[in-house]
């Protein structure tokens, strides 16, 4: 037994494992490096390189995406020499006249408000870290925008749609919009986006965030 008068040693910069809450240092790591948890094996940290540089160029070029998406037409019908195309708010906009209106607010709250959301969020985090200006508020606004992520499914109402669209092929021909290909490609970017950004950057001081 240890002497009554001993003390746990907590290794340096200690850092708990989020799935066995084992304390462990985090060593230091070469961008592009990942950090595992000696007993489970589950990622402590990761350094993508030139986190905050492509992490914002990510998200301005996935706003840019927004904003084709729900302005050009999403989808189109041609049928007997008369084609129809809507946007994406058209769509949300036939859905709740057409009575089903529990749909149209799901379509718009998952397609249309939780994305932009994140978007602004984002922007808010990764903007004035570029701008060195640090705020204890950050970590705040970055949480709130872990937790409306899982509610931005657009690449479920995509593939739903996808579905919709393979049968009514058989009714009319089916053309596929810009808004169409400019969603397909906003969730690969805010995918990328996400993933790119070092969450320890909202830990750091201003002087080595802009030396990153």
């Amino acid at each position: 037994m240890p002497a009554p008068d001993a003390h746990l040693t907590l290794p340096a910069n200690p850092v708990a494992c989020h799935e066995c809450d084992l304390l462990q240092s985090e060593p230091r790591l070469a961008p592009g490096d990942t950090a595992r948890c000696v007993r489970c094996g589950a990622v402590l940290a990761r350094n993508p390189p030139d986190s905050l540089d492509r992490s914002l160029a990510l998200t301005l070029t996935a706003t840019v995406l927004y904003v084709i998406a729900n302005v050009y037409p999403l989808v189109g019908l041609a049928m007997q020499g008369r084609q129809v195309e809507v946007t994406l708010i058209e769509a949300v906009q036939i859905l709740w006249k057409g009575g089903v209106e529990p749909v149209a607010a799901l379509v718009f709250i998952t397609a249309l408000l939780f994305p932009v959301l994140e978007l602004l969020m984002f922007l808010l985090v990764l903007v004035p870290l570029r701008l060195g200006r640090m705020s204890p508020r950050l970590a705040t606004f970055f949480r709130l925008v872990r937790s409306v992520q899982p509610w931005g499914m657009m690449e479920v109402f995509l593939l739903g749609m996808l579905v919709s669209l393979v049968k009514l092929s058989h009714l009319a021909t089916v053309l596929l919009g810009p808004a169409f290909w400019a969603t397909a490609c906003l969730i690969v970017v805010l995918t990328l986006a996400a993933r790119a950004f070092d969450t320890r950057l909202l830990w750091q001081t201003p002087d080595t965030v802009a030396g990153r």
